[in-house]
């Protein structure tokens, strides 16, 4: 029963959206103009969304993961419903019974899993995504978590995604330009991933050996895994979460900064990008370093031109003019062909999220993000944004970028930015080096990136 209530909730959001489009025909009849009434409409839908996603409960967590930053592009009264429907969300991740704990340890490992373990505490120490965690002392005397699955969550994550793909349409109320249905697939496809706990082993033992007694990591080492169950050595340590709340500005900072370079070096070290950094999965050892932990949400990376976009369109941002913002981003797909945008627009955009890599050291805060979301997710027709898309194989990048990005804000890391980014990326230290040698001699490029961080009344230039 509750769960055909869902589903015809679910349903209904595009039924909701089809009649409020049918009256706003009659608001522009009385006199409202068309922006205020497509305004109107954004707003309620969006508020609409984001309380009825509350009824996917297989992909609670995730879901709170993956749309937390729209509640800073919304008005106060539009994102309170969505905060309280998240918060009400991730409060109500259930808990595993000792029983059914144990049912689900002998489906994988069999009647004598006791037998692995010298002690297993029946009490959740931890809740997971699609599952919780178990302190326990493996049979050799090392101290472990036991991830355990729970049960039936395979089937509802993958429902609950299949009603993602059907609702995908409506996210052209943030981004009416973009290719919504590839995107929301390859998020649908990264979150389905997760849920192959033998995936998520080899994903942490590859990083457990390219971290192995490096100075600033520790990626504890997988022991075993046997169907929805992983082994892992436990990690002692501070939460971020805690971190965020009571650490000194100092110690903040220094955490951040140990985040930022673990998700730039990963890929370089590891071949695979780490996708899912929430503060959650960090912890300050007694040491100093930082420990990660659950590598489910991980991809290949990086892929065939990938590291040629990110130097091209960085370039074009920090050296380059309008003409040559416009080639980088046709040339890699973040503008449908003969699409027209507004080209000025854009370039004033960039300079506003490059601002970090424009300085030697730079602060970033919770409200620095917020403008910064809210300037791209406004949901004024006039906002070039909704004029562009973004390719399909960028989303586990975003994610990973956008969600690491909150946590450094909440974390008010204050450090050299730039250099950390070109410490992995030869592309963009080739970008900033050109960009120092550019401001040591200004050019007309130089004023004209002035002139654009400089409010002035807006002024359209479309580029076919």
């Amino acid at each position: 029963m509750r769960s055909a209530v869902r589903n015809a909730r679910l349903a209904g959001i595009p039924v909701a959206f089809a009649g409020r489009q049918a009256a706003g025909v009659g608001k522009r009849a009385l006199g409202k103009s068309a922006a205020e009434v497509d305004l109107e409409i954004q707003m309620r839908t969006a508020q609409h969304i984001f309380e009825v996603l509350g009824e996917l409960k297989g992909c609670a967590t995730k879901l709170g993961q993956l749309l937390a930053l729209y509640e800073l592009a919304l008005p106060q009264e539009i994102a309170q419903p969505y905060r309280t429907a998240l918060t009400q969300l991730q409060d109500s991740v259930p808990t595993m019974l000792p029983a059914t704990v144990c049912e689900a340890m002998s489906a994988n490992l069999g009647e004598n899993w006791r037998w692995h373990f010298t002690e297993f505490d029946e009490r959740r120490a931890a809740a997971a995504s699609i599952g919780q965690v178990h302190r326990a002392i493996w049979r050799d005397g090392r101290q472990v978590a036991v991830k355990v699955m729970y049960p039936g969550a395979r089937a509802a994550v993958l429902g609950d995604l299949q009603q993602l793909r059907r609702l995908s349409v409506l996210a052209t109320v943030f981004a009416p330009g973009a290719d919504v249905p590839a995107v929301t697939e390859a998020i649908c496809t990264g979150v389905a991933e997760e849920l192959d706990y033998a995936a998520e082993a080899e994903y942490q033992r590859r990083f457990a050996e390219a971290y192995a007694d490096d100075p600033d990591f520790v990626v504890p080492a997988v022991i075993s895994q046997r169907g929805d169950v992983i082994v892992t050595e436990w990690l002692t340590g501070t939460p971020v979460s805690r971190i965020i709340e009571a650490g000194a500005p100092e110690e903040r900072s220094r955490v951040g900064m140990l985040i930022m370079r673990f998700l730039l070096s990963s890929w370089s070290r590891t071949g695979l990008l780490y996708c899912d950094p929430h503060p959650g999965n960090f912890r300050i050892l007694p040491d100093g370093r930082l420990g990660v932990v659950d590598f489910g949400a991980c991809a290949p990376w990086p892929p065939t031109g990938f590291e040629e976009l990110v130097g091209e369109v960085m370039d074009a941002a920090l050296n380059g003019g309008t003409d040559e913002i416009d080639a980088a981003i046709r040339r890699h797909g973040f503008v449908r062909p003969g699409r027209n945008y507004d080209v000025q627009a854009l370039a004033a955009a960039l300079d506003l999220v490059s601002d970090p890599l424009c300085r030697p050291t730079f602060r970033l805060t919770t409200d620095w993000l917020r403008q910064r979301v809210r300037f791209v997710l406004a949901p004024r027709l006039t906002n070039v944004h909704r004029q562009m898309d973004m390719p399909a194989y960028v989303t586990p990048f975003a994610r990973s970028f956008l969600t690491g990005l909150g946590v450094l804000c909440q974390l008010e890391t204050e450090g050299p930015l730039r250099a950390e980014f070109a410490r992995w990326s030869p592309e963009l230290a080739a970008v900033f080096e050109k960009y120092d040698t550019r401001r040591s001699h200004p050019t007309d490029l130089d004023i004209a990136r002035h002139r654009r961080t400089t409010p002035t009344p807006h002024r359209f230039s479309i580029v076919g």
